[in-house]
């Protein structure tokens, strides 16, 4: 376990060595703003990186940023039913996650990951005595302010 947790510690701190300038986040008139809120219960957040995105992917650079966020869930809390502004990555750092899809239930736990695409109506539940810790790596919109989450959309 030490050898899985310095290595995830060492990821985050060379995501943070970037240079300060990639750091702050692009300021636009008019930033959107995903509508409406989520339920939630126990969540505590913090945005831990983010910078827009450039490289080879021309037809991305300058539209889009990555976003790292740790998310705590405490004993008992929930997200209500919701959607992301974007694609990402997530995961388990510590602690037991009740993921809940339309069609099955996953629990998902320290080390594990998983690929949200923002778009599937979903629920996460900290359904144990202890405190729930994962991270999100999110592609959003670069003009994008606050959090990523957003009411379900019905279909």
């Amino acid at each position: 376990m030490a050898n899985d947790h310095t290595t995830r510690r060492d990821v985050l701190h060379s995501l943070g060595a970037l240079s300060l300038s990639t750091l702050l986040p692009a300021s636009r008139a008019g930033a959107q703003m995903p509508p409406g809120k989520v339920e939630t219960k126990g969540l505590g957040a913090k945005i831990r990186f983010e910078s827009p995105l450039s490289g080879y992917l021309t037809e991305l650079n300058g539209k889009y940023k990555l976003r790292v966020t740790e998310l705590v869930l405490e004993p008992g809390g929930y997200v209500g039913e919701h959607h992301h502004a974007g694609p990402g990555i997530r995961q388990v750092t510590s602690g037991y996650m009740t993921y809940v899809l339309p069609d099955r239930t996953l629990v998902y736990g320290p080390g594990e990951f998983f690929f949200e695409s923002g778009d599937v109506t979903h629920t996460a539940q900290n359904r144990t005595d202890s405190p729930m810790v994962h991270v999100l790596f999110e592609i959003l919109p670069v003009d994008l302010q606050g959090p990523s989450i957003m009411p379900a959309r019905k279909r």
